[in-house]
């Protein structure tokens, strides 16, 4: 007894270590490549001379231009998430407790605006809406209602399945029992059922705002000069005005908003798995009944008119040329299209984008496992587990920091020694890695965490050292998700415009840039080539997560 006691806690110490020092390498990589840069923008705005200095704060915030921008990003973020909400509660409904043919299928498409590119989500939203597109009759081009449709096209899979996944939990005897006692179904669902539901759509509601007041791709190429964000204008003050100290201000300005934002989200995260461990663990669906009615037609105008017909419009608009229909825009894509509007052809940009996709798909994936191998584990001490708490939240906040905010502060850290990356081809996939490591982390570490930690202490008292419990107890468990962390990492990756639009040079572009490009140049044959490209991009995007998606469903049932 004594000699197994001493091999559990000598076994113990050896893990502890293990583990600090495979936390240590994505630790630093989060000092040099987010820190850093992030650390030199706030500097940027409040150091002056090598002393504090807060007028810049002062001068920018008293320009009236400033507060329009804010404001402008509020509204359209606010206006962006109510609607989502709105349209996305009957869509969770009617997805995630009614049951009919096809359901599934529903599921998927409706994930499709998710994953796709900010620009693409951009470019298919000018088609449908400019003059002759098929919503051209409403003059919408250019306004604040594009920005905001585009924005809910965006995000409505994010209320739907955050929503969705706990009201399909749900006991509904509760609700049953208040309709016994002579509730209307109205009264019951308002009285039972939406509380019930009150931390998941807080959850959503304020992940969707953070997207939606962080969206780039999709602000500049459908908002217009009149209708630039904070995201847009700190593009706008480093490439154009060359204002450095005004975009710094303006970037730390969104840091505080986009900060609130996570432990927002980070607190009714942590109150929606509190509810969820509260509730049933069986699904409880039901096949449509009349009184669905209503929650249905919402659902089929919503995925009809808002998810579907962009997409089309899409396809339609890279079919149409000044010819008629056919495929020449495609064959377009192999030049540099009217008057040389490109320094390299799109295909090459094409090309670019995978291979600096594929790169930044290893980095994040690389340091994202490291970082769910540390935070999954669970000390007795508390002192410990408050400290993983910590860690854990740390590599969240690339994901409440722009990537434009990232891409800004790589051109001012990382263009000299003892780090000169400007002409380094690393340069574009760490930044893009920087963004997809918290996508990664959020899709492994719930995996890891389902791991009874006493499977790992038997193994460690069997004798079996760190490197051993892992590829014997994590490493199967943890293949189960990989394959959709590579695929969603893959997908960001090639998608991504905020911080690559700072550092693409023009000879290697990635395909998002070309596409901004080509939407910036007069004609109609660079307009065409911009949607045969975005539908390229879409096409890959989509295909990329659909095979993530098999992978892990085929290996979660080989396990099985």
């Amino acid at each position: 007894m004594t000699v197994a006691l001493r091999t559990r806690a000598a076994s113990r110490v050896g893990p502890t270590a293990a583990v600090v020092l495979v936390g240590l390498v994505p630790l630093a990589f989060l000092a040099v490549f987010f820190g850093w840069p992030v650390a030199a923008i706030v500097a940027r705005g409040v150091v002056a001379d090598g002393t504090l200095d807060l007028s810049g704060f002062t001068e920018v915030l008293a320009r009236e231009r400033t507060w329009e921008v804010v404001g402008r990003t509020l509204a359209q973020a606010s206006a962006g998430t109510a609607l989502a909400v709105l349209l996305g509660m009957p869509g969770a409904y009617v997805l995630y407790r009614c049951r009919f043919p096809g359901r599934g299928a529903v599921r998927a498409f409706v994930t499709v605006p998710f994953v796709l590119p900010t620009v693409v989500v951009g470019v298919a939203f000018r088609g449908l809406l400019v003059e002759g597109g098929w919503w051209g009759f409403l003059g919408l081009d250019g306004t604040f209602t594009a920005v905001v449709a585009a924005l809910v096209f965006f995000n409505y899979c994010v209320v739907v399945r955050t929503v969705g996944a706990l009201w399909s939990r749900l006991d509904p005897r509760a609700e049953q029992a208040a309709r016994a006692l002579g509730a209307s179904p109205l009264r019951a669902f308002w009285s039972v059922t939406l509380p019930s539901l009150a931390p998941a759509i807080a959850s959503a509601a304020s992940i969707v705002f953070l997207f939606c007041a962080t969206a780039f791709g999709t602000v500049l190429v459908l908002g217009g000069p009149g209708y630039g964000t904070v995201e847009t204008e700190i593009y706008q003050q480093t490439v154009t005005f060359l204002d450095l100290r005004t975009a710094a201000v303006l970037s730390v300005l969104q840091l505080l908003v986009v900060t609130g934002c996570l432990l927002a989200a980070a607190v009714s995260r942590r109150r929606r798995e509190s509810a969820l461990r509260l509730q049933s663990e069986s699904t409880v669906d039901h096949r449509l009944r009349r009184g669905d009615l209503p929650a249905v037609a919402v659902t089929v105008a919503v995925v009809l008119g808002l998810l579907v017909a962009p997409l089309v419009s899409l396809v339609a608009g890279s079919l149409r040329t000044a010819d008629g229909w056919g495929w020449g825009n495609y064959t377009a894509l192999s030049t540099t299209g009217s008057h040389d509007a490109l320094e390299a052809t799109v295909w090459e940009a094409a090309l670019n984008s995978v291979r600096i996709a594929v790169d930044a798909t290893l980095i994040a994936v690389t340091i994202g496992v490291l970082i769910c191998i540390v935070c999954s584990r669970r000390p007795r001490r508390p002192a410990a587990r408050r400290t993983l708490s910590a860690f854990d939240a740390l590599f969240m906040l690339p994901l409440g920091v722009s990537a434009v905010t990232v891409g800004f502060g790589f051109l001012l850290t990382l263009n000299r020694p003892p780090l000169d990356l400007r002409s380094s081809v690393v340069l574009i996939p760490i930044a893009q890695a920087v963004v997809a490591i918290p996508l990664v982390i959020r899709t492994l570490l719930p995996v890891l965490r389902a791991i009874d930690e006493r499977q790992r202490e038997v193994a460690g008292v069997l004798g079996a050292g760190p490197a051993r419990v892992f590829a014997a107890v994590d490493l199967p468990v943890l293949g189960r998700s990989l394959g959709l962390a590579v695929g969603f990492a893959f997908a960001v990756s090639l998608g991504e415009f905020g911080a690559t639009s700072f550092l693409s040079q023009p000879d290697r572009p990635t395909l998002p840039v070309v596409i901004v490009r080509l939407i910036g140049r007069p004609g109609v044959d660079n307009l065409g080539m911009a949607l045969a490209a975005s539908v390229v991009l879409a096409a890959t995007t989509v295909v990329v997560i659909g095979l993530a998606e098999r992978f892990r469903i085929q290996t979660a049932g080989a396990d099985l």
